[in-house]
This record gives C-alpha cells, sequence and structure tokens, in this order.
C-alpha cells in the first residue's frame, strides 16, 4: 500500500512553540482542504480512471465548477496529479505526522 506523508517539523529546538503552531496551522489547512466532497473525489478518482474534470463531475454528479475547485485544491496541496491531461491519486491512504 502507498501512502502521502505530511510531515511538519523535525528535532527539538528552542523554537518548538513556534514550529507547533506553524504545524498546527497547516494542519487546519489540511482539514480545510479535505472536506468530504474533496475526500469522495479523491476516491473515486483513486479507484477510476478519470480523463477529465467534466467526466468526473459527471460520474459524482456535481456541478462542474465546484469539482474544477475542488482538483484545482487538491492539486495545489499534492494530493491529485493532474500531469498529462489525466487526473490521478497515486496513494492508498493519507497520513498526517507532526514531530515535536
Amino acid at each position: 500500500m502507498s501512502a502521502v506523508k505530511i510531515t511538519v517539523g523535525g528535532n527539538l529546538e528552542a523554537d518548538a512553540a513556534r514550529r507547533f503552531a506553524e504545524a498546527w496551522r497547516r494542519g487546519e489547512a489540511l482539514a480545510r482542504v479535505l472536506t468530504a466532497r474533496r475526500t469522495e473525489l479523491l476516491r473515486y478518482v483513486r479507484r477510476h480512471e478519470v480523463g477529465s474534470i467534466r467526466g468526473l463531475a459527471n460520474a459524482l454528479g456535481r456541478d462542474y465548477s465546484n469539482v474544477h475547485a475542488d482538483v484545482k485544491a487538491l492539486a495545489a496541496e499534492g494530493l491529485l496529479n493532474t500531469e498529462g491531461g489525466r487526473l490521478r491519486a497515486d496513494y492508498d491512504t493519507i497520513e498526517t505526522t507532526i514531530a515535536l
């Protein structure tokens, strides 16, 4: 099984409080990106061959513009591959780690 791992932080240092706050904000940002609809979209893309955003919107029964915005947000976070005109989610799980 493959996974996307998002790790924030490193070794414990004098600026641990600052790094923790940054990690918390990053986690909040990830939580905003991974909505229920976007998670459904990722699961669909993982299991099916998807050639276009329009085709994905049709398959999900959703509005094209909303799916387009979701694809853009997920791709910006590195959770969706859009290279070559195809949509891919080349992993089985998303794991987050906050190193202290």
